[in-house]
């Protein structure tokens, strides 16, 4: 029978993936995730001494979460044939992600004027530490020194624990999406001129970028951030607070919902206390504030708290460690967590794609490849026949 059920959003398109690390493979998911051919691209065992850094637990879950859906050819780029055959594979894509150094990719004949005169349409995207020129170059940027350089650091954590590094890698994250709307953007800019171009964008200007308001607020108005912990640099009420069983947030932002706090709690005398007047005022008086608070919330559980301010639309919410956030009714109900499962039968669950599309929606459909897993099948796509593939295996090519 016919399969009638929708294809990908981005189903036919190719796309070589080059990347490593984090912040590449964040980007390449997204275009995987929602159907376009993914070939990642690596280099055959004991050719790069980074190899265990990379893949080196190929069945874990970070491997997985950030491959999936990908084929997988393996391919030696210090010979003149692997170098051949990627040219090869360029001619029949749209999109090549890379995250090398800027020299290595003249070296490789991978820089984009090479690769346009191959094809016209193709659409180079170059993730980097610190921008493809400039005094930095060619230095390594990985995500936690990016960090410090981006500003993050200087304002996570408390005044008193110094600088201290976020837990998740938010500059690889944030580049490797910020390299996706690039690339959507340069694929839908084609359609008017039939031309690719480079698309390039760096770790440390992504984390500047995703400081947002803290860096407008000292480019606009000289205020330079600090770190405030738990508590909100501009608002109050909002930060962290105690129950008698463990912690919540609490996010007032408003008079509205400043009003609506203090009916709630029952305390409307503070709508009339010069010292919580104003949202300014409240920030300025922000340790009384929160101890009066807190000599509230401590009485009573988190689930007490948390449904009587969310029934008074007063946001607010649990703070959940790991396994907890997977026992939230509306995490499942959003089906946050997908699965696929390997060739000998591993069920792997990954974090699916947090935007929807209704009529295409993203899919998780294979786990991460093996290494090399496609070699021969995308070699057979090329023109290469049996010998030649053989041939190619013979001499470590592939």
């Amino acid at each position: 029978m016919q399969d009638f059920s929708p294809q990908g959003a981005l189903t036919g398109l190719r796309v070589l993936d080059l990347s490593r690390v984090r912040a590449g493979p964040t980007c390449v998911r997204m275009l995987a995730d929602f159907g376009a051919d993914v070939i990642r691209i690596e280099p055959p065992r004991g050719v790069d001494a980074n190899d265990s850094m990379f893949a080196d637990h190929r069945k874990g879950g970070d491997f997985q979460n950030l491959n999936r859906n990908k084929r997988g050819l393996t391919l030696n780029l210090k010979t003149p044939e692997g170098i051949e055959i990627l040219h090869r594979l360029v001619k029949t894509a749209d999109v090549v992600v890379e995250n090398w150094r800027p020299d290595v990719k003249a070296r490789l004949g991978m820089d984009y004027e090479t690769l346009s005169r191959l094809n016209q349409r193709v659409i180079l995207a170059s993730i980097s530490g610190f921008g493809q020129d400039g005094p930095y170059a060619k230095r390594p940027g990985f995500d936690q020194i990016i960090q410090g350089m981006g500003g993050l650091m200087s304002l996570t954590g408390t005044r008193e624990s110094g600088p201290t590094r976020a837990g998740i890698a938010v500059a690889d994250s944030s580049t490797g999406l910020y390299a996706a709307i690039g690339i959507l953007t340069a694929l839908f800019e084609r359609e008017r001129s039939g031309k690719g171009q480079w698309v390039h964008t760096s770790l440390l200007h992504s984390q500047i970028a995703m400081l947002d308001f803290q860096v407008a607020r000292y480019l606009v108005e000289g205020d330079i951030p600090a770190p405030a912990g738990n508590d909100h640099p501009t608002a109050a009420p909002m930060g962290a607070y105690e129950a008698v069983d463990g912690a919540f947030n609490l996010g007032v932002s408003g008079a509205g919902q400043w009003e609506a706090l203090c009916r709630t709690l029952e305390r409307a005398e503070w709508l009339t206390d010069p010292r919580f007047e104003s949202n300014r005022a409240r920030v300025q008086n922000r340790l009384q504030l929160n101890a009066a608070l807190q000599s509230i919330f401590e009485t009573k559980t988190v689930e007490h708290w948390v449904t009587l301010l969310n029934d008074a639309s007063i946001p607010a919410g649990p703070i959940y460690s790991v396994p907890q956030i997977f026992e939230d009714k509306q995490v499942q109900h959003l089906g946050v967590v997908q699965e696929a499962v390997t060739a000998d039968g591993q069920v792997v669950p990954m974090i699916a794609q947090p935007v929807t599309l209704e009529r295409t929606p993203a899919k998780i459909s294979s786990p991460a490849p093996e290494l090399g897993e496609h070699t021969d099948v995308i070699l057979r796509e090329l023109g290469f026949s049996a010998t030649a593939i053989a041939e190619l295996h013979s001499s470590n090519v592939v």
